[in-house]
This record gives structure tokens, C-alpha cells and sequence, in this order.
């Protein structure tokens, strides 16, 4: 568990993800659409980048409460998502800020609301969180792909 050790670890691994995911996914739509070849990879890419894209914003929505950010600082970490490579450079400037710990604060400490409660328990029993996190983001993306393309959601 030393990937999840960390706040700032977590978020940098998440966030190099992130982008790799994207490459995949550019690269894929590169040789759908200008090649005309092959759709097979912004199907693998767009798998892959959409499961990354979730887990991404669900770790930004833990780092920033247990890490006690300011509402506009988890807007920029979830908005950096969209934005092809910009997750690695909020990162970077997130840990330059000191928005990103090398401790876990409501793993020591019970938290005040709710949702800070929530977190403190997902911090303390990581595996069974991680576990449940997965399941959610399983059935999150599987919904959001029997939707079909994103595209096609408006249309």
C-alpha cells in the first residue's frame, strides 16, 4: 500500500496516469481520424482514460478534504482533468503551494463534518476503501459507457 501512503504520492502517481491515459487516448484518435486506420486504440485508450479520469477526480475530492482545500483549489484539481496534460502541472504547483502533504492528517486525526468523517474512516481501513472505491468507479464508468460516447450524450 506505499502507492497510497501519501497524499502527495497518490496524487502524483494519479495524475502521471492521467496523462499517459490521454496520450492513449490523442494517439488513438490521431490514427482514427487523420490515418483513417484502426478505432482500436481510442477504444482502449478511451477505456483506460475514462476509469483514470474517474479515479482521478474521486482522489482529488479526498486529498482536498483531507488536505483542507479551498473550494476553488478542488475546482482547478478536477478542471485540470479535462484539460489534456494539465493534471501533472497542477500537481506540480499543488505541491509548490503545500497543498499536498506527505501525511494522511484525518488518518490521525477524527474529522469534524461528515464527509471528513467519511475520509477518516477510508484513511484507517484503506484496503476495504480502496475496495469499495473500485466497485463505485466500476459501476460509475459502466453506466457512463452504456451511454456510449460522450459525444453522443447531447445528441
Amino acid at each position: 500500500m506505499r502507492l497510497f501512503s501519501t497524499p502527495s504520492r497518490l496524487y502524483r502517481v494519479l495524475a502521471f496516469a492521467e496523462m499517459i491515459t490521454w496520450t492513449l487516448l490523442l494517439a488513438g484518435m490521431f490514427l482514427k481520424y487523420v490515418v483513417q486506420s484502426t478505432e482500436l486504440l481510442v477504444r482502449i485508450g478511451g477505456g483506460l482514460h475514462g476509469f483514470t479520469f474517474i479515479a482521478y477526480v474521486v482522489v482529488t475530492v479526498l486529498v482536498a478534504i483531507d488536505q483542507k482545500w479551498r473550494l476553488k483549489d478542488l475546482l482547478l484539481g478536477i478542471g485540470s482533468a479535462i484539460i489534456p496534460y494539465l493534471t501533472v502541472p497542477f500537481e506540480r504547483s499543488a505541491m509548490r503551494r503545500g497543498l499536498l502533504s506527505d501525511t494522511w492528517r484525518l488518518r490521525e486525526e477524527k474529522g469534524r463534518t461528515p464527509l471528513e468523517r467519511l475520509v477518516s474512516l477510508a484513511l484507517r481501513h484503506p484496503l476495504p476503501a480502496v475496495l469499495i472505491a473500485l466497485v463505485a468507479i466500476a459501476l460509475v464508468f459502466s453506466v457512463l459507457l452504456s451511454l456510449g460516447p460522450p459525444t453522443e450524450w447531447f445528441a
